[in-house]
């Protein structure tokens, strides 16, 4: 006989069976997959903001914004996925498919990747 992987109980049916309930499968897969620790949750929970942001602003896939407004809203710009540099030397930050670029006078153009 197999014990349940989440709560130890003996498993009846099936030979391949791991786990005794649906209840004792989900709570196990939540186990499995949460954040193991704080510093992942605060970095994922602010490149979910940064990003929420960024869709919030543009809208139309292209759009420009100032600084000042990013910050109001609560943008960390220590925060983004991947930078692309361009042949023409920008260099444009991402946040997934959402990005942004520093322009003159403390303006970003926001700009959307085409999936």
């Amino acid at each position: 006989m197999k014990n349940c992987l989440e709560c130890g109980e003996k498993i009846i049916g099936r030979e391949d069976k791991k786990f005794c309930s649906d209840g004792c499968r989900n709570a196990y897969n939540n186990k499995m997959n949460k954040d193991s620790n704080n510093i992942m949750r605060n970095i994922n929970n602010k490149l979910r903001k940064n990003y929420r942001i960024l869709s919030e602003l543009n809208t139309d896939g292209k759009s420009k914004t100032s600084r000042t407004k990013l910050l109001s809203k609560g943008f960390d710009f220590d925060f983004f996925t991947n930078i692309l540099k361009t042949k023409t030397g920008n260099t444009y930050y991402f946040l997934y498919d959402q990005g942004y670029m520093l322009l003159e006078n403390d303006m970003y153009i926001l700009v959307k990747k085409d999936n």
